[in-house]
């Protein structure tokens, strides 16, 4: 049949229906499965997914030990939906905003049987579109009308993308007259990226670059929260003091978990606690973000040798994982202050930032 999208294509349409409410069709070896987002599931769709008979809610093993419930299959918990239960408790399960509040949750039943790979495929899709990473799932025998992908293109297509450099333009900036902005795109339909360029680069020479990752709330309204906005400050002023740089600015908010998923986790933080742990009761990893875009970005640059502008090693390693060369770690170490003090305190001692 003509004009059939790329498994590439069909998922970044399965993004956009989850984020919209729409169901997504995801295949394994025995048969279909609808998937809904938990945060964005009508009343409606509980219904008809509960008239089916054998719903699931899907949750990440990270959400899983919060509720102290078994996650048989690793990374991800099946949890059986009763048939009574109302979008009240899909939403409260799947969100920590009133783990507080009503932390009684439970009784949950967790399967431990069958294939969970379009369980997994369903939770990396609601990461990817940003949302909370759980969704509800039930068998059907046909998907008319939804995007339909097999739960092997969702898991193999992980990380995949190629980024083209669709447009640059000069910029004079004010750390250096000579600036210019690259804009890429990938080809899955997923965010876009920019590569800052300083001054004028030489690629024979080891270059000053920094690894960015966007934040909203530091970047542009100087949140007390971070030491993101002085880092970016800071970076952009060495390499505008050393003539050339390569500011490359990811667009992975919030430690690659969405804008949205970062203000769950701040309120998480007001309740008392650190990032990493509020990353983990919302059902995320210590961090989302994928240092390999940075990479690719710059071997499309031609750029293969870098003095690397960061406190975290693990952007050192990823990078030299794709084969670029880190001549030397450079530190940037700024932006402390009162409110930000415990939240650098947690960065060193659980996520290996050299502070």
């Amino acid at each position: 049949m003509p004009f059939q999208p790329t498994p590439a294509q069909a998922k970044a349409q399965a993004h956009a229906a989850l984020r919209i409410g729409l169901g997504v069709g995801i295949r394994d070896d025995d048969g279909l499965w609808v998937a809904f987002a938990a945060e964005t599931l009508s009343p409606d769709q509980l219904s008809q997914a509960l008239a089916l008979g054998g719903a699931e809610m899907i949750i990440t093993h990270r959400r899983a030990e919060t509720l102290k419930t078994a996650a048989y299959f690793g990374d991800v918990a099946r949890l059986t939906i009763q048939s009574d239960a109302d979008l009240r408790w899909i939403r409260g399960v799947a969100d920590p905003a009133t783990d507080l509040s009503t932390p009684m949750k439970g009784p949950f039943r967790s399967l431990r049987d069958g294939d969970p790979r379009a369980h997994r495929a369903a939770i990396l899709l609601c990461k990817a579109a940003h949302l909370l990473p759980a969704a509800v799932m039930v068998r059907v025998q046909s998907a008319e009308g939804l995007s339909i992908l097999t739960a092997s293109e969702v898991l193999a297509q992980a990380n995949t993308a190629h980024y083209n450099d669709i447009v640059h333009a000069a910029l004079p900036m004010t750390v250096s007259n000579e600036g210019r902005v690259h804009v890429f795109r990938p080809d899955d339909g997923s965010a876009e990226h920019y590569a800052i360029e300083v001054g004028k680069i030489d690629p024979n020479k080891p270059i000053l670059t920094r690894l960015h990752s966007a934040c909203f709330t530091g970047d542009l309204l100087g949140s007390l929260k971070c030491d993101c906005g002085p880092q970016l400050r800071g970076a952009m002023a060495q390499m505008g003091a050393q003539g050339a740089g390569i500011l490359l600015y990811l667009n992975q908010e919030g430690r690659g978990i969405g804008l949205a998923n970062k203000m769950r986790a701040y309120f998480l933080q007001d309740q008392g606690f650190d990032t990493v742990e509020a990353n983990h009761r919302i059902g995320f990893e210590d961090d989302e973000r994928d240092f390999r875009i940075g990479a690719s970005i710059l071997n499309k640059m031609g750029v293969g040798n870098i003095k690397l502008l960061t406190n975290n090693p693990n952007k050192v390693a990823r990078m030299e994982d794709m084969r670029i060369t880190v001549s030397e770690r450079v530190p940037l170490i700024v932006g402390e202050n009162p409110v930000n003090s415990a939240y650098l305190k947690t960065k060193a001692a659980k996520s290996g930032h050299l502070l």
